[in-house]
């Protein structure tokens, strides 16, 4: 039996069937001005009519999210705070919540009913997940100053660590790399962390975001690629 993780980003869902530690198959979708509007919700049912699925992993990249200490308890305030950062529509945005214990952290994010109600729908075991909790899980942190970057298609997140501890998350859709490596410096510059005390490490679609990595490193001393989305070695869905 196999396993059906699923991604979902802006405009887009990719995802990988795998057996074991072997991924057999990957597929990416992107809404283009080509394409279906409803592209994804298209290619997530094709993707659904398959019977020999063990278990679903889904993953939201989503950029409707709060963040919060893990000790936080007040869940009946998550779509408010989610609020703050992004246009909420409860009657068609699922709740969920995301505890990162490793780092004392939570994330309130919404998942769209409609993908919600067609997954469940299978009947098997499901686990949803926000990407900056898979993420942050997977990350070491050493410096006094850390910048980690996760770069998507269209879409860049990141975390800003000081002394071991998360002092920021941030997630944003562009169409311009210039624009990904405006929010970051700019958000820098709001927490004040240096270019020159920081590291920053960077993860993911590395080759389809070259020149932002390259315009990055005029501005930067510390930068270490550790991790390129190879053919079906995806670091957020791996």
């Amino acid at each position: 039996m196999k396993k059906l993780s699923l991604l979902f980003t802006k405009d887009g869902l990719q995802w990988h069937i795998s057996k074991g530690k072997t991924v057999l198959e990957e597929a990416f979708h992107f809404v283009t001005e080509e394409t279906s509007p409803h592209l994804v919700e298209e290619k997530l049912d094709d993707v659904l009519k398959f019977d020999d699925y063990k278990e679903i992993e889904v993953i939201s990249a989503l950029n409707h999210f709060s963040l919060t200490p893990d000790t936080f308890a007040e869940h009946e305030l998550g779509y408010k705070l989610i609020s703050y950062n992004a246009p909420v529509d409860e009657a068609n945005e699922e709740l969920m919540l995301s505890v990162n214990k490793k780092f004392a952290v939570q994330f309130y994010y919404t998942f769209p009913k409609h993908f919600y109600q067609k997954i469940k729908a299978k009947k098997l075991p499901t686990k949803f997940n926000f990407s900056g909790e898979k993420f942050l899980n997977a990350l070491t942190v050493k410096n006094h100053k850390e910048i980690h970057i996760n770069l998507y298609h269209h879409q860049v997140e990141f975390f800003a660590f000081e002394n071991k501890k998360v002092v920021l998350y941030n997630n944003l859709d562009a169409d311009s790399e210039v624009d990904f490596l405006y929010f970051i410096m700019f958000s820098l510059s709001k927490i004040n962390f240096g270019t020159a005390e920081t590291h920053f490490h960077i993860y993911g679609e590395t080759h389809e975001n070259e020149t932002f990595i390259s315009e990055l490193r005029k501005f930067v001393k510390n930068i270490k690629v550790h991790f390129d989305n190879a053919p079906k070695k995806n670091f957020v869905l791996s």
